[in-house]
C-alpha cells in the first residue's frame, strides 16, 4: 500500500497564459499549459507542439510536475506515467540517469501520441491507477516492469530496492507478474531475487550488489554496540564472521554538518573491535580491481578474475558507464520515432 501524501496539489504561482497562440487544434490546459505553437515570450517548451507559461523561481521538482501535467494535454484521458518518470513521481532512488531522459507514459489502445521526448508504450494488463500529486501513475509493480525493459541489473536493483524500502510494492505484489512472460520479466525476477529491502540508498544498494559479485556475504544495516553495551552507530554492511564495517560514502558525506557527525561516529567506533572501511562511487566504478585485491587481501583468500569479469559486465551494461549510458539512449531515441527534416530544406 502506498502512503498518505499522494496527492499534494501544485505549488507556485501560475503565469498567466499568453492568448497568441498559432496552431489550428489549440488547447489550453489548467495550468496555462498551451498545445500549439506558441511565438511569444514567456512560454518555455515542454515538448514538440506544447507549451507553459515560463515559471521563474520554482524547483527543478516543481517545474518537472508543470512538464507532467502540461503533458497530458497531448495524451489519452486513460494515459498514466510509467518508467522513470512514474518512479520519479513515486520519489523513487533512480540510477545515474542522462541529463536528458525523455517522458514515459503508458496508454490503451492504439491513440499513442508520437513525438520527440516522449515515449508512450501500451497498457496490455489491467493494474491500478494511481493518483500521485495530481498526476495519474501507473501501478509501482508496472514501472518496475517496464523498466526492467530498458535498464541494466544494476540500475533497476536501486529502483526495486528503493520501492521495497518505501512499501510501494511487496513479494505479493510481483508473484503475479514474475510468473508470467511478459518482456522483462527475467530481469525483474533475477533482480528481486537478490534484492536488499533494507538499503537506504542508490551507493548501498551498489556496495551490496558489488559484495555479493565478490561472493562476500553481508549483513545490511547492523545495529553496533560497544564493549558496555551502548550504540554507537548503524552499519550499512557488517562482513559476515568478521569484525569489518563496510559502507557507501555519497556526497552527502561532504556536508560540513555530516562531516561533524561522521567524525564522532568514527571517535566512537574506535573503542570497539570493530573496523570501519568506506567506499564511494568512483571506487565501486572506476577501481573495482583494486578493490577486490584490497577485499581479498583482508579476507585471506585468492583472487578470483571471474569475480572482476562480472562486476565489469554488470557496469559496463548499465547507466554507471558510457556504454551503458550509448545503449539506453541510442534505444530511447528510436522509440521517439524522430522526424529528419534535413532533406525537407
Amino acid at each position: 500500500m502506498l502512503p498518505a501524501w499522494l496527492s499534494t496539489g501544485r505549488t507556485g504561482p501560475v503565469e498567466p497564459v499568453c492568448q497568441s497562440v498559432d496552431a489550428v487544434d489549440m488547447k489550453i490546459g489548467p495550468d496555462g499549459a498551451v498545445r500549439g505553437e506558441v511565438r511569444t515570450a514567456g512560454n518555455q517548451r515542454v515538448a514538440h507542439g506544447l507549451f507553459r507559461p515560463e515559471a521563474v523561481g520554482l524547483s527543478p521538482w516543481e517545474n518537472f510536475l508543470r512538464d507532467l501535467s502540461a503533458l497530458r494535454l497531448v495524451l489519452p484521458h486513460d494515459a498514466v506515467f510509467t518508467h522513470v518518470t512514474g518512479a520519479r513521481v513515486l520519489g523513487w532512488d533512480l540510477p545515474a540517469l542522462p541529463e536528458q531522459v525523455p517522458y514515459f507514459a503508458a496508454v490503451r489502445g492504439d491513440n499513442r501520441p508520437r513525438r520527440p521526448g516522449l515515449i508512450c508504450s501500451r497498457l496490455t494488463h489491467g493494474s491500478t491507477v494511481l493518483t500521485v500529486h495530481g498526476l495519474p501513475v501507473d501501478a509501482p509493480v508496472e514501472i518496475l516492469l517496464r523498466s526492467a525493459r530498458d535498464l541494466s541489473d544494476l540500475d533497476l536493483a536501486i529502483m526495486v530496492d528503493s520501492a521495497v524500502r518505501l512499501g510501494h510494492v511487496t513479494d505479493a505484489d510481483l508473484q503475479e507478474v514474475l510468473a508470467s512472460t511478459r518482456p522483462g520479466v527475467r530481469r525483474l525476477r533475477r533482480v528481486w531475487r537478490d534484492r536488499n529491502p533494507r538499503s537506504e540508498s542508490a551507493g548501498e544498494t551498489l556496495l551490496h550488489w558489488f559484495h555479493m559479485v565478490m561472493e562476500i556475504p553481508t549483513q545490511p544495516q547492523v545495529d553496533i554496540f560497544d564493549d558496555q553495551g551502548t550504540f554507537v552507530c548503524r552499519a550499512d554492511l557488517l562482513v559476515s564472521g568478521r569484525l569489518d564495517i563496510h559502507e557507501y560514502d555519497g556526497e552527502v558525506h561532504r556536508d560540513k554538518n555530516v562531516h561533524r557527525r561522521d567524525l564522532r561516529r568514527e571517535r566512537a567506533l574506535a573503542n570497539t573491535p570493530y573496523v570501519r572501511r568506506g567506499f564511494t562511487l568512483d571506487d565501486l566504478v572506476n577501481h573495482s580491481a583494486l578493490l577486490m585485491h584490497e577485499l581479498d587481501r583482508v579476507l585471506g583468500r585468492p583472487h578470483r578474475p571471474r569475480r572482476l569479469r562480472a562486476w565489469r559486465a554488470l557496469v559496463t551494461d548499465s547507466l554507471y558507464s558510457e556504454t551503458g549510458r550509448a545503449r539506453v539512449m541510442n534505444r530511447w531515441y528510436r522509440s521517439t520515432t524522430p522526424i529528419d527534416w534535413a532533406g525537407t530544406a
